[in-house]
């Protein structure tokens, strides 16, 4: 059930979106100023925000900067251009001026989110019983969770994106100098080594085979 924050000091508006959006299946929390939605956001974190402007103490406008990684609905009553791209540009996802069509707001709700959604989904890639966690740099099976470095997490994510491919070592050198230039084809090998003794932990496998003179692959034959 996704959850939502309405972040408005009118009582009124408050209460009427918080009907609307229990009505369509959401869990929802309120807050009635800037500084009252700081604090629920230290403890929880809501998949999407309905933001009011003009709010008591901490405006909306200085509460959005501080809002990071939800995606945030401006609600106001501002109708001016410039007001909008502003906040747009500051990190809103989308700005709804009052008096809104409440089936037009549930409409923009549910396209961000989707947007959501996905962006979540590609933070995860998964091979077998195998995760990779692009947010944390982990791989996971089993219940248990191995941190990976820098470079280890550049090999791994290359190689579950083409599971049962070979993915030739000067591939891999290329595509991931970017994120670590450090790494050579003497380094690879220690590298993938560390790889196969970490998904040996999580899985009793070692899941990462080496094709010879050519690269490596992932593979449950391994």
């Amino acid at each position: 059930m996704p959850r939502i924050l309405i972040i408005d000091d009118d009582a009124h508006i408050n209460d009427s979106l918080s009907t609307a959006l229990q009505a369509e299946g959401y869990s929802v929390s309120k807050a009635y100023s800037g500084t009252e939605a700081l604090l629920l956001l230290s403890h929880n974190k809501p998949d999407l925000i309905l933001l009011d402007l003009m709010l008591p103490g901490l405006s909306g406008e200085e509460l959005l900067p501080q809002i990071k990684d939800i995606p945030v609905i401006v609600v106001s009553a501002k109708a001016d251009v410039m007001d909008k791209v502003e906040l747009l540009v500051g990190g809103a996802v989308d700005y709804v001026t009052k008096p809104f069509d409440m089936k037009e707001l549930l409409a923009r709700i549910i396209v961000q989110l989707r947007k959501n959604e996905r962006s979540a989904d590609r933070s995860l890639f998964t091979y077998r019983e195998i995760t990779l966690n692009t947010d944390k740099h982990t791989l996971s099976a089993n219940g248990k969770e191995q941190k990976l470095t820098r470079t280890e997490f550049a090999i791994m994510k290359l190689l579950i994106c083409n599971p049962n491919q070979v993915v030739a070592k000067l591939t891999i050198l290329d595509r991931i100098s970017m994120d670590t230039p450090d790494c050579t084809e003497d380094s690879l090998k220690i590298h993938i080594y560390n790889l196969r003794k970490k998904l040996k932990i999580l899985t009793s496998k070692e899941y990462i085979s080496s094709v010879w003179g050519i690269g490596f692959m992932l593979t449950a034959k391994s």
